[in-house]
């Protein structure tokens, strides 16, 4: 294996003492390690020297007249690897017999998804990234409704690797890592919110066979929209019909509510008056800001131990861990930055220790949920197993 300094190699310094340094794999793809404060990894990093087929071309969006959803056709992701085994994680540093995607040890590793749901084309060529064939013309274009009507589904999937290890979660890593973790993903995502024509970006962590995972690699991944999502739209639409301070007004009548389960000097995590799912968690941050970007350093160092703590209190709930999903939402690139507070939201479908809430007939096709738990009951529950998990100090 060669382990020469990639002649394309960038080295940048962030904050809390993380490194990033910046290179491409075979088939140009860009790769990024961010590591940790006082890494005892080397500073050559291998290249990598497989010999890797094209990459695929960009997938198609199609308009769904009725809802207006744009729904993207990304064909190429059929093939993708299922739960392997340790000896061929795709996700762990190079060996001889392992030709995976990262060709060096790694504290946190970031790179493009070989098999994206959107990208690698952009509204305009960057980089080497060509221009779409048919791109997205701005959010008015999007809204406007038609039958039949197609864009290239433009922007960009990453994967964020949180550990070299083949198994765990982002709950099982310790406070530096956490921290490398959160300076990963602010950098990404002002760098993704740059490229042409993305406009909205979105980190999040799928953990568990029940969620879907394909990967037992302790990751995550970035999506980078070329639309803003719906789960936003109409968030903005109930900003609209309320007032600009909506948020900030949620988060004021929820830390007087008997639903926090965790809190700091800069955030709260809460159990929302209305949740739909039996375990379902918010997290956010006491100062408006749009996204991790906008972090402080003081908001980004509590909240690596008060993340680290909610999960492994959402672990010890039962005998075994929880699946979930982890989902950052985060304002769009070009409205609502004033307006739309970035914010965690876990959910489960775990409803107890041996069963699983399931999405039929009228959640499924009508999206009129029905909940079995009580948010105040659910909340207790949370406070009560994060309350038997230690500190988090390491």
């Amino acid at each position: 294996m060669n382990t020469a300094e990639s002649p394309e190699s960038r080295i940048d310094e962030l904050g809390a003492g993380v490194v990033k340094r910046s290179t491409r794999l075979a088939d140009g793809r860009e790769l990024f390690y961010y590591d940790d404060p006082g890494t005892t990894l080397s500073a050559e990093r291998a290249v990598d020297a497989r010999t890797l087929d094209a990459r695929p071309d960009t997938a198609t969006m199609r308009q769904d007249i009725l809802t207006g959803d744009w729904i993207t056709f990304a064909t190429k992701r059929q093939n993708r690897v299922m739960m392997p085994g340790a000896d061929a994680d795709p996700l762990a540093p190079q060996t001889p017999a392992n030709p995976s995607e990262v060709p060096a040890r790694y504290d946190v590793a970031v790179f493009e998804n070989r098999s994206p749901a959107f990208g690698p084309a952009l509204n305009e060529a960057v980089g080497g990234v060509p221009a779409a064939k048919n791109p997205t013309r701005g959010l008015d274009d999007l809204s406007v409704l038609g039958i039949g009507r197609t864009r290239t589904s433009i922007g960009r999937c990453e994967v964020v690797c949180f550990s070299p290890d083949h198994e765990g979660s982002f709950g099982t890593q310790s406070v530096t890592r956490a921290r490398t973790v959160i300076e990963a993903w602010a950098d990404r995502t002002a760098a993704l919110s740059a490229l042409p024509g993305i406009q909205q970006v979105f980190p999040f962590e799928n953990r568990g066979e029940a969620i879907g995972v394909t990967l037992p690699h302790p990751h995550g991944q970035i999506y980078s929209y070329p639309y803003v999502t719906p789960r936003t739209q109409r968030l903005l639409d109930s900003i609209d019909r309320t007032a600009p301070d909506l948020m900030a007004r949620v988060l004021e009548s929820e830390r007087d509510s008997d639903r926090v389960v965790l809190q700091g000097e800069h955030w709260t995590a809460f159990v929302p008056f209305a949740a739909r799912w039996p375990l379902e968690v918010q997290l956010m941050p006491h100062r408006h800001a749009p996204d991790f970007a906008a972090l402080t350093d003081a908001e980004r160092d509590e909240l690596a131990p008060l993340y680290l703590r909610l999960l492994r209190g959402v672990d010890a709930l039962y005998s075994t861990p929880t699946p979930y999903i982890a989902a950052w939402h985060q304002a769009p690139v070009q409205t609502g930055r004033d307006t739309v507070r970035m914010r965690l939201e876990l959910t489960s479908p775990r409803r107890a220790e041996d069963k699983l809430k399931f999405l039929a007939g009228s959640e499924a096709a009508m999206g009129a949920w029905t909940a079995e738990i009580l948010p105040e009951v659910a909340a207790e529950r949370l406070r009560t197993a994060i309350e038997s998990v230690p500190e988090v100090t390491a």
